[in-house]
């Protein structure tokens, strides 16, 4: 169970530029029991000599890395993911201690796909890059000199999860019988957003250049809400009524 748990956690780097941070950032995978090991853009030799360097014998998991072009895609299949951040002032959702945010990570794993995303270096993630995850997780240090490496900061979560995963989960008794509703996948979730963003321009509850911050809050919405596969296709349905509603509005007015 804390092998199969831990392997469906995926670290995402985003934009990378240390082949320094990625070696070390695997061999901290490695000792954890992580495996699923995600580059998005990266602008450096993840499979140099400095990452082999400091991956030591966690070059198997340099190997496997996969790398992508966007964030979205490197998120394919995920129903969970938490996004590492010391933004405050304009993030839309409040920054949570990792041993705040990590066990509802941890609990999504242990039946699907979850995400861990860390940003560059020289600038963290940005707000649309922040804005395809559930939840945010900034980690507490001293106010004097606050900033982490991002290899530090990827050790730090990767020994909190494996400490959770490693733990009994207190959340279901012995002999429970219940099982969660398995959450929506973020493929499932982004077809959802953009289907509604179409569907209110249509009806005029949305203009073009207020879309995007009113989407945000729908986003941290649904995010709180964290719909299952069955919910969000409920809510397609309801959508794709609604615009064959419109489509036949003359039906519905009693015009000829």
């Amino acid at each position: 169970m804390l092998e199969a748990t831990l392997a469906n956690i995926r670290i995402v780097l985003v934009e990378p530029a240390g082949a320094l941070n990625v070696g070390s950032i695997a061999r901290v995978m490695k000792n954890m029991g992580l495996c699923q090991l995600v580059l998005v853009n990266p602008h450096c030799d993840y499979l140099g000599d400095e990452a082999r360097q400091m991956a030591v014998h966690a070059q198997d998991v340099l190997e496997a890395a996969k790398v992508v072009r966007t964030l979205p895609e490197g998120l394919t299949q995920c129903q969970g993911a938490i996004a590492t951040t010391a933004r405050t002032r304009t993030l839309p959702a409040p920054l949570e201690h990792p041993r705040v945010a990590l066990p509802w990570l941890v609990d999504i794993a242990r039946q699907s796909e979850a995400a861990l995303i860390f940003g560059p270096e020289d600038r963290g993630l940005n707000n649309a890059e922040l804005n395809y995850a559930q939840r945010f997780l900034s980690i507490p240090s001293n106010p004097a000199y606050p900033s982490l490496n991002l290899a530090q900061a990827t050790a730090i979560c990767c020994y909190e999860l494996y400490q959770l995963v490693e733990s009994k989960d207190p959340s279901l008794p012995e002999g429970s019988d219940f099982t969660p509703a398995t959450p929506a996948t973020f493929e499932a979730l982004e077809a959802y957003y953009q289907q509604l963003e179409t569907l209110l321009l249509k009806v005029g509850y949305l203009y073009p250049h207020t879309a995007d911050s009113r989407m945000k809050k729908f986003r941290r919405l649904f995010s709180r809400a964290l719909p299952s596969t069955t919910e969000v296709a409920m809510l397609r349905g309801i959508l794709s009524q609604v615009e064959w509603a419109l489509q036949h509005s003359s039906k519905f007015l009693g015009e000829d």
